[in-house]
């Protein structure tokens, strides 16, 4: 695999990568865009910060890449969308630099209520002067946070040692969650109210483009703080601007802005304000951090290689990673049944229903769907087909999806079932884990139990005494090994299904007697491409 990495990353982070025999690293730091989509075809992942917009031009000429790394939490400058439409992977590395940004979320914070920078140039000028730059303790002061998420929450742990009464706005947090970080859930409005000191923790998108702006402002207590070091936009700088100048805000500390580095008026306007502490984009600068972030989607990238799932794509539905060791073996069996029942069913399929019975039903089995689906699919197009676009691809080829659950169980405690609807009737095949290994324990009626081979026969007919000796006299005779055999019948003398896995696949004259010495109602033989990898 060869890897771009266009800005700067940890030399130390990479290890991961540099220790893999697999891949092969190049660094361009500063590429203009012209010459960045010119050599980006050659990779298969690109590793990013900020410095690098990975828009649709640039995915466009990336036609081998598999994943796109943003070595932070932000994914402002990655056109997910597209990606995703492209099948590409998009990760960032939403922990490594979590403890960082909220350590300078409260450095800021105290160095504008103890007039720090302004008493250190003071100072450093050969002045002594101790009256004009009096401050504010932390103490009993109201501390308002928007965004109670892996850094906000942070903030809030670290505001209750400085004994603050914390508040919080967050939509998706729960009440328990709060009550755990010492805060109390209460809107928005409240937030501007009361606060003492307000802090936004959250990303930016549609939702909070310009969440706090004028009329927010007039709402707020006067004398109040307000500290960004999350995402520029999701203040708006010319209400801060007016804040500040009409004293309604008594300070503010901003770590970010709308523009990096600056160039409109406004900004640098916000920037020079004396009351404002500012940082350039410092939240995740320490080497810390910068390692942590570089570990972590360096391993991301491995995990690719390895067949795993991965921890931070932020465009595939993904385990809680307390559930992972559960469900894993799940992702290898129902890829395994994809990959199986579409080389067994009619073609054009217009519905694919996954069903979830037992145990497994209790948890979130999206992630179990999209990858069965890119199994099925990957033997219906051109194209690429993977976790990230098989629900789009689907869509755009008119299968219905449908997602089941249930806990009821019949004989497993969890149970797996794909079935695919076309114009010629419907297929079914149903799975389970059994002391670790996938196993196929139902194909329509039939109770089966084998474990998915790389080369397999399916094949039914009527049941009659020795036609399984005639299946393995033409097989022997053609110099096929079976390795195993599973045989389920409806009854005696009734319809009966035989499954072989054979150490190499038959060729169509080998079908061909077979089908006409057994006088098979159905035959086909499966190849599953990824068993192996999976097994």
């Amino acid at each position: 695999m060869k890897v771009l990495i266009t800005d700067e990353i940890s030399q130390e982070g990479l290890q991961p990568l540099l220790d893999d025999p697999r891949i092969e690293i190049d660094i361009r730091l500063g590429l203009a865009p012209e010459e960045l989509h010119r050599i980006i075809g050659r990779f298969d992942a690109i590793i990013t910060r900020s410095g690098t917009t990975v828009d649709s031009a640039l995915l466009e000429h990336g036609r081998n890449l598999k994943i796109v790394a943003r070595a932070g939490v932000g994914i402002d400058n990655v056109d997910i969308d597209v990606a995703s439409s492209r099948g590409i992977i998009v990760v960032n590395a939403p922990y490594g630099n979590v403890n960082s940004a909220a350590e300078h979320t409260m450095a800021v914070m105290l160095s504008l209520c103890r007039n720090v920078p302004v008493a250190n140039s003071s100072l450093k000028q050969g002045q002594w002067q101790r009256a004009p730059f009096t401050g504010y303790e932390l103490k009993d002061k109201t501390l308002g946070i928007i965004g109670l998420g892996k850094v906000g929450g942070r903030v809030a742990l670290r505001a209750k040692a400085f004994e603050m009464n914390v508040m919080a706005c967050d939509p998706y947090i729960s009440p328990k969650r709060a009550e755990d970080l010492g805060t109390k859930l209460v809107s928005l409005d409240d937030i501007v109210r009361y606060a003492d000191i307000i802090t936004l923790h959250c990303p930016r998108n549609a939702e909070t483009i310009d969440m706090l702006d004028a009329h927010h402002f007039e709402a707020m207590k006067d004398g109040v703080i307000v500290i960004n070091c999350a995402r520029g936009e999701i203040v708006n700088e010319a209400a801060m601007l007016a804040a500040l100048q009409s004293g309604k805000v008594r300070g503010a500390a901003f770590d970010v802005f709308s523009e990096e580095p600056p160039r409109s008026e406004l900004v640098k306007q916000l920037i020079a304000h004396p009351r404002m502490v500012v940082t350039p984009h410092l939240g995740a600068n320490t080497f810390e951090a910068q390692k942590n972030v570089a570990v972590d989607v360096s391993n991301e990238i491995v995990r690719y290689l390895d067949g795993k799932p991965l921890e931070s794509a932020v465009n595939i539905p993904k385990f809680d990673a307390d559930l992972m060791q559960v469900m894993q073996p799940f992702l290898s069996l129902i890829q395994q049944m994809g990959e199986f029942i579409v080389q067994l069913a009619p073609a054009n399929p217009s519905k694919v229903t996954f069903t979830y019975n037992g145990k497994l039903a209790r948890y979130d089995c999206s992630p179990l769907t999209v990858c069965g689906l890119a199994a099925l699919l990957n033997r219906s197009t051109e194209q690429e087909i993977n976790m990230v676009n098989s629900q789009l691809i689907a869509e755009q080829m008119g299968i219905s999806v449908e997602t089941v659950c249930s806990t009821d169980a019949e004989a497993f405690s969890s149970l797996v079932t794909i079935s695919l609807t076309t114009p010629a009737g419907k297929r079914t095949v149903a799975g389970t884990i059994f002391e670790g290994i996938p196993k196929i324990v139902k194909m329509r009626d039939f109770s089966t139990d084998f474990q998915p081979e790389e080369h397999m026969l399916v094949i039914s007919y009527a049941d009659k005494p020795g036609l399984i000796g005639k299946i393995g006299t033409i097989l022997g005779e053609a110099g096929i090994n079976i390795g195993s055999m599973n045989l389920g019948r409806r009854a005696k003398a009734g319809e009966a299904m035989v499954v072989l896995s054979v150490d190499t696949p038959a060729s169509t004259e080998v079908l061909d007697r077979l089908a006409t010495s057994i006088e098979a109602a159905f035959i086909r033989s499966i190849h599953m491409e990824n068993v192996l990898s999976s097994n």
